[in-house]
């Protein structure tokens, strides 16, 4: 960890990745582990533009279970370490393939979410947005229309202005933290790799990669705290 912490006090500009890992310490499911949400359903059944279109009471129920989830969880030590270091200046932004809004909640502020928010919710048909509680309760907007969250849906294009975004504080990167993430999903999963850069990954199926710098198979939460702790001890 020695030669992480001296690179993190080096990097002019430090930008953290996150994926569903990150947030399965706040006791929300992954997608794609064991007790991954897709684990026992095809996601082209639940969380796809057919399944708005075609399986609505299917596809409410999905998304209110998640939601109803994410009232019962909260940031870990990861999530408030990462916002401490933005505050601090030590992290510039955080990039993100989760939907749950725990890096906000944490207090970080500039954050990028690649896939959107499940905590925004809005109607399908005129785009007007609409409180959580509408879509809980199997309300339609006032059009008519079927009220869904802002989140990408297999069939969907991703958000071009947040890929943008990304994009442009990887470019000016020297040091990338990626956590808990597969690295699997495409096109998201390239994007710390585009620009020349130290990458440090840590995920507790992490795998030796020739692309990675320094890998750990660990918590994240954990890590981020005795890194923290590290980088403060001097």
């Amino acid at each position: 960890m020695q030669a992480l912490v001296q690179a993190i006090k080096q990097a002019n500009s430090l930008i953290a990745f996150t994926g569903a890992g990150m947030d399965t310490e706040s006791r929300l499911p992954d997608f794609r582990g064991p007790e991954g949400l897709w684990r026992n359903h095809d996601p082209r059944t639940l969380a796809s533009t057919q399944a708005l279109a075609g399986n609505y009471p299917l596809f409410q129920q999905f998304y209110a279970d998640r939601i109803k989830a994410l009232h019962e969880a909260e940031p870990h030590v990861g999530h408030t370490i990462l916002a401490d270091w933005e505050k601090s200046g030590r992290l510039q932004a955080i990039i993100t393939q989760n939907v749950s809004g725990l890096h906000a909640a944490a207090g970080s502020k500039n954050v990028i979410e690649l896939h959107g928010s499940i905590r925004r919710i809005h109607c399908s048909l005129c785009g007007k947005a609409a409180g959580e509680e509408a879509f809980l309760a199997k309300q339609a907007c006032s059009c008519g229309g079927r009220l869904r969250p802002g989140v990408t849906l297999f069939g969907e294009s991703l958000p071009q202005a947040a890929f943008q975004r990304a994009d442009e504080a990887l470019s000016r990167a020297d040091l990338i933290l990626i956590l808990g993430t597969s690295l699997e999903v495409f096109p998201a999963a390239q994007l710390p790799f585009i620009y020349p850069m130290l990458r440090a990954y840590v995920d507790l199926a992490a795998k030796p990669d020739p692309r990675i710098d320094h890998s750990y198979a660990q918590p994240i939460g954990p890590f981020l705290d005795r890194l923290d702790r590290a980088l403060t001890a001097d």
